[in-house]
């Protein structure tokens, strides 16, 4: 089972773009069938599903964030990327990474194989 780290700025000032990593250890997704998944919970809230990018690269995002979202990836690293542009304060959450081998598109914790621990990020100024 593949372990997932989020890294990246813990505060972000409202309009700039936030860049968060995850870095996958102990495993492999070398086939191209898994799944890699950016989610975030905001407080007293459920999680949501951003976005999701295939170890080929192909992505897939929420209608809702699609505009301000990209998702990339780095296989040579085990790492993948997030970036949101001209974020607010109500982009303050949780962020988590995940894996699974089916793309889960809906707001869940269910159905991944691996979760981070996630990274809080506070939008302020």
């Amino acid at each position: 089972q593949v372990r997932l780290q989020e890294s990246g700025p813990g505060r972000v000032k409202p309009s700039r773009t936030l860049a968060l990593t995850c870095t996958g250890s102990g495993g492999s997704s070398t086939t191209g069938r898994d799944y890699w998944s950016w989610n975030r919970q905001p407080a007293v809230k459920w999680v949501e599903w951003m976005g999701a990018i295939t170890y080929s690269g192909s992505t897939y995002y929420s209608p809702s964030l699609k505009s301000r979202t990209s998702i990339s990836r780095d296989t040579s690293k085990n790492q993948f990327t997030l970036q949101l542009r001209s974020v607010t304060p109500e982009d303050t959450a949780v962020y988590y990474c995940a894996q699974s081998t089916r793309l889960i598109p809906i707001a869940t914790r269910t159905g991944f194989g691996s979760w981070g621990q996630g990274t809080q990020v506070t939008v302020s100024s």
